[in-house]
């Protein structure tokens, strides 16, 4: 079982440090949500400066696909959020964003973040799984390990440290965990060797490779993870079953969301959006989560934080919603592919 701890603070004590940044933001309880900064939604202040920048910024080739994207979306503030992620163009850098205090999405799961990127904890009856390891040791220190002990859950209880992707802010902490708690750290065969060729340094030492369509299981919880390359050679992606009381639904994590630049690899993470899809109604995909803040995620966590109980959860979107999504995601895929292949046409 997840065994609580007494030598740190709660998750109350977290919030309570926060609440004076988050009120600013216009995201204590009773505010309307606010975008935080950092997020998607703060780069691109408005979808009428978003589609802007589409209209200003696309070339021809792809704003036909871009336009049907924003049609999908609708007023839908998470399809909108990814919308805008996914704009090609020019993006005012986003402002520094204060750590949010970690947060219970579901009763087995848990957002640690810090601000601009974020890791996943699933707590088992037997440890931890914790998807991604954020940027950095001092990450796994500051953020992952006191953000577990604030929920009451025990770091020294992760188990498995599976990395969606091989870049830094995704794997920084893993070897800190690794070392520390004797997590096993899993990655892709082909992102291992990404990292053997270009971060040799810094990169966790080699454990377990990711097969795709793999099932991982601990505590009677069985995590799938799915090849879905093209952002990285072996991105992953998992789907996670999660709770809410008596109720269990179906999650998604995507692992991997900026495009490549090339006309092959952009039409290899097409691919995986189709491939994943198919995965998603298979396994009834009810619940969208992301590793950056591209999806309205964070603004999300405010709002199911500070929600009265019995409130609806932000983060369950329904089977069509989620698949919506998905179909987005298609679009501005389709979008950045004409674009490229006009480009190279040129």
């Amino acid at each position: 079982m997840i065994r609580p701890t007494r030598r740190t603070a709660t998750e109350a004590d977290f919030t309570r440090r926060r609440l004076a940044q988050l009120a600013v933001l216009g995201l204590t309880a009773g505010a309307a949500p606010t975008a935080l900064p950092g997020t998607a939604s703060a780069a691109a202040p408005s979808e009428a400066a978003s589609a802007a920048r589409a209209s200003a910024k696309a070339p021809s080739a792809g704003r036909p696909h871009y336009d049907r994207a924003r049609r999908l979306a609708a007023d839908d503030p998470v399809l909108r959020a990814l919308v805008t992620a996914l704009t090609p163009g020019p993006v005012p850098p986003p402002l520094p964003a204060p750590a949010p205090a970690p947060v219970k999405l579901f009763d087995n799961l848990v957002l640690l973040s810090t601000g601009r990127v974020s890791a996943m904890a699933v707590l088992t009856d037997d440890g931890i799984v914790l998807i991604d390891a954020l940027t950095s040791p001092a990450d796994a220190e500051g953020v992952i390990i006191p953000g577990l002990r604030a929920v009451g859950a025990d770091p020294a209880a992760i188990r498995h440290v599976v990395v969606t992707h091989g870049h830094a802010d995704h794997f920084g902490g893993a070897q800190t965990l690794a070392d520390r708690y004797g997590a096993r750290v899993h990655m892709s065969a082909a992102d291992w060797d990404l990292l053997a060729r270009t971060r040799p340094a810094d990169a966790p030492v080699r454990d377990l490779d990711i097969a795709d369509c793999e099932q991982l299981t601990l505590g009677g919880t069985t995590i799938e993870l799915h090849h879905t390359p093209g952002h990285t050679p072996g991105t992953v992606s998992p789907v996670i079953p999660v709770r809410a009381g008596r109720r269990h639904h179906s999650a998604m994590l995507w692992g991997g969301l900026k495009p490549p630049s090339t006309v092959a690899g952009l039409r290899t993470l097409l691919a995986s959006v189709r491939s994943f899809r198919a995965v998603m109604r298979r396994t009834n995909v009810e619940v969208e989560l992301s590793n950056h803040p591209n999806d309205h995620g964070l603004e999300r966590a405010e709002q199911l934080r500070h929600q009265p109980p019995g409130a609806a959860n932000p983060f369950l979107l329904g089977g069509p919603r989620t698949q919506r999504y998905m179909a987005v995601m298609d679009a501005m895929l389709r979008g950045h592919i004409a674009d490229a292949e006009a480009a190279e046409a040129a």
